[in-house]
């Protein structure tokens, strides 16, 4: 649902209350009447309550009345300081339910006009983004909210733009009315530059909340002087992704989690799977030089691969862990090399042992190796048809259950990890835990 701009609400406000004195935004405010007060802790707290604002009122005030001469109705604009939370502006018809905008939304001034209609005014109001506070750190969120304005509101959700300590940027998604105390989310100012939506940034520049990639670079340790910016884009756990292209030519992806902690660096030469990869370098010339390495590795480590594609698996540090497809149909593997280029391929059937499961090779190339080991033991039936990681027995050996294409029932294959070899098979008409189609 397309969020309605709070302007048009604003707007609104200011239509009905411009016949109003108190509406009339003198330069210097004039001080609160202790009759606008009296008159607001009488009426507001019942108005707010029927707004649906989870309200104890601890200060209010009466900001006008309006009246519709054709239509006879007459509509009162209170400002409520809440004992804890947001406060509001209760606009209360005397045809309709009375709606509840929060301050931020209220102190929001409507493009083209030089100020809000009807912003707060009561001292305990004076700083509505501290408000934010909790919601904010319910949300996952660590900004420093140093200016906040109303985007604008749906049916069900309230929109605002934070502009962070940090120089970021986000878009904090709330309930509508806005309640401190309801679940909210907050989304990176970023996703929304390029969006065909009415929701935008411009309490932060651009520029600035891509400055983040610098920092990345630096935290990094990879000699990138950056040289271009992008911001990739986010998954649902809250994850970022950004691209840096360097003055060298190369380039990374950086991973940051929820609070902006970068949490993996990714070449371009393997970030092809990652939201689309890179696109401020040339990724594919990257791609093909990283495959000409990964082939003199598995080489080194004795396995003939020419490699035709790859893609990376998490791996610590030090480490680089990939899956590898060879060109011509040879079967591939999982290719796992420390910083000096030395280690060990795993074919797919052994891969699930070492901890990696491959994607790219077919499940063909993981049977044969499982079927050779049914063999070890003097098992001359079964031609593996699919496999899966079962378990670890109590003495630390792993258990890889298998199935066979004849349809009989298949086997529990006992491993050592280090290295994998396989040391007893067992036939599930005997074994417990089997699951695979066929086992059971």
């Amino acid at each position: 649902m397309r969020p309605i701009g709070i302007g048009v609400a604003a707007a609104l406000l200011l239509a009905a209350l411009a016949p109003a004195a108190v509406l009339s935004a003198p330069k210097k405010a004039p001080e609160i009447s202790e009759e606008s007060r009296k008159t607001g802790m009488a009426e507001a707290p019942a108005a707010a309550q029927a707004a649906g604002v989870a309200c104890q009122v601890a200060d209010a005030r009466l900001i006008g009345k309006s009246a519709d001469k054709k239509t006879k109705v007459s509509t009162n604009f209170y400002e409520v300081d809440c004992a804890q939370g947001m406060g509001y502006v209760i606009q209360a018809a005397s045809d309709a339910t009375p709606v509840a905008f929060s301050c931020i939304e209220a102190n929001t001034i409507p493009e083209g006009a030089k100020e809000a209609p009807a912003p707060c005014k009561l001292p305990g109001n004076a700083d509505p983004k501290a408000d934010l506070a909790p919601l904010l750190t319910a949300a996952g969120s660590t900004c420093t909210p140093t200016q906040v304005r109303g985007i604008g509101r749906s049916k069900t959700s309230t929109y605002v733009e934070l502009a962070c300590q940090d120089g970021s940027g986000q878009v904090l998604v709330a309930s509508a009315p806005l309640d401190t105390t309801k679940p909210a989310t907050a989304q990176n100012c970023l996703m929304f530059d390029d969006a065909t939506t009415n929701i935008k940034c411009t309490l932060t520049d651009r520029a600035a909340r891509l400055s983040v990639v610098d920092r990345y670079a630096t935290e990094s340790k990879n000699n990138c002087a950056v040289k271009d910016r992008r911001f990739v884009g986010a998954t649902r756990d809250g994850a970022s992704f950004f691209e840096a292209a360097c003055q060298d030519g190369k380039g990374y992806i950086f991973k940051s989690d929820n609070r902006g902690a970068l949490t993996q660096t990714i070449e371009c030469a393997k970030a092809m799977g990652v939201l689309g990869g890179c696109t401020l370098t040339d990724a594919r010339q990257a791609a093909t030089e990283q495959a000409g390495l990964y082939t003199r590795l598995a080489k080194a480590s004795g396995v003939n691969c020419d490699v035709e594609k790859y893609a990376a698996f998490p791996a610590p540090p030090g480490k680089d862990v990939v899956e590898l497809v060879c060109k011509g149909g040879a079967p591939g593997g999982v290719g796992v090399f420390d910083s000096t280029g030395k280690g060990v391929v795993y074919d797919c059937g052994h891969s699930l042992v070492a901890g990696f499961k491959c994607g790219l090779n077919s499940q063909t190339s993981a049977s044969a190796a499982l079927t050779a080991d049914l063999r070890k033991f003097d098992q001359k039936t079964c031609v593996v048809k699919d496999s899966r990681l079962a378990g670890k027995t109590p003495k630390g050996t792993l258990l890889l259950e298998v199935s066979c294409t004849d349809g009989y029932k298949g086997y529990m294959i006992e491993y050592t990890a280090t290295p994998v070899n396989a040391v007893a098979a067992t036939s599930c008409a005997f074994a417990a835990g089997c699951k695979l189609p066929g086992n059971t």
